[in-house]
């Protein structure tokens, strides 16, 4: 009897592992994806507006056809029209924001870099849900949130090639996020609705979409016209427009089979392997001995907040006691940037 039931943990720890490697792999590959897409002169595309818009129109087909056409996939029941326009549309229009202005960073900014200054993201989440009264401000978490701007401002001072405007761009993808993360929490969980990555994927994709066609209509198309740039390579777009999905898919197989604390541990490792394989791809990132040092106590101020936030949640889940099924941490993010 005991060999079977080996078998089926090896089996299950397989899976895991897999999934875990999967959405390692996607996420990071993503970002490589985005930023050679952006930069080549082969693809000849730095239109970051039209390509996060190619993204949320083909996450918004694909969502419809695989849980509404071949019902593959369950969205999450109990949305209303209130809901929708009070809720999903703000998270939407900051879902649109930090993709937009994440990608543009990369036109002016390393990846590298782009990932160090993303390490500031548990800051600005702090300071906004304190705003907003989600979070309380005490001794610990102003030491936590000392160490990680400190850690960030020194792999800011180890940057060979700063661009300010990259670091503006950047900062306010971060400022989107940490939006989209806030009115997740107070326009979606007090209302009761419980949203897994592919539902959410499925109500706010075509919202982003929306959001992100108008100012593409008046900054980007009439480049696009002038340069003649609709003689693109449809193949290239198509499939880094599927690889956007399947990072999303993969969030949602990660979740479903893991830990919170797993995730994030999974996120900080996929983090490093950005930082460091970036640099043997791209000629644009110079890593020094002080980008690296500023990371790192960027990083073990990041672990000690969801340590933090970790504990918290653990003690809410057990006060609800519930079984529902799984949702998107605070701090997990389907950003595919991230």
């Amino acid at each position: 009897m005991a060999d079977p039931v080996k078998k089926k943990m090896l089996r299950e720890e397989f899976v895991t592992y897999a999934y875990l490697i999967l959405y390692i792999a996607l996420s990071s590959g993503q970002i490589f994806f985005n930023k050679w897409v952006l930069s080549s002169k082969e693809i000849n595309f730095p239109y970051p507006l039209g390509l996060t818009l190619l993204h949320m129109l083909f996450s918004s087909v694909l969502c419809f056809l695989l849980t509404k056409g071949f019902k593959v996939l369950k969205v999450e029941e109990g949305m209303t029209l209130e809901i929708y326009t009070t809720s999903v549309v703000p998270i939407g229009a900051m879902f649109a924001m930090t993709l937009w202005l994440g990608n543009t960073a990369y036109l002016y900014i390393s990846v590298a870099f782009a990932q160090m200054l993303k390490a500031i993201m548990p800051v600005a989440v702090f300071i906004l849900g304190v705003a907003a009264g989600l979070e309380i401000m005490s001794c610990r978490m102003l030491l936590i949130m000392s160490v990680i701007s400190f850690g960030v401002l020194v792999a800011s001072y180890g940057e060979i090639n700063i661009s300010w405007i990259g670091v503006v761009y950047q900062m306010g993808g971060v400022v989107g996020e940490a939006l989209r993360l806030i009115f997740m929490e107070i326009l979606v969980k007090r209302k009761g609705l419980k949203l897994n990555p592919i539902s959410l994927m499925y109500y706010v994709s075509p919202c982003s979409a929306l959001c992100l066609f108008i100012p593409w209509l008046f900054l980007e198309k009439p480049k696009m016209d002038a340069h003649g740039i609709w003689n693109l390579q449809p193949v290239v777009l198509m499939l880094n427009s599927l690889c956007t999905f399947a990072l999303n898919l993969s969030v949602f197989l990660v979740i479903s089979h893991t830990s919170a604390l797993t995730i994030r541990v999974a996120g900080v490792v996929k983090d490093w392997v950005v930082v460091l394989v970036s640099a043997l791809l791209f000629a644009d990132t110079k890593l020094t001995v002080i980008n690296i040092l500023g990371y790192g106590i960027a990083i073990a101020g990041v672990a000690a907040y969801n340590n933090h936030k970790l504990k918290r949640e653990a003690s809410r889940n057990i006060s609800d006691n519930s079984q529902d099924a799984p949702t998107i941490p605070m701090t997990t993010s389907l950003n595919p940037n991230r």
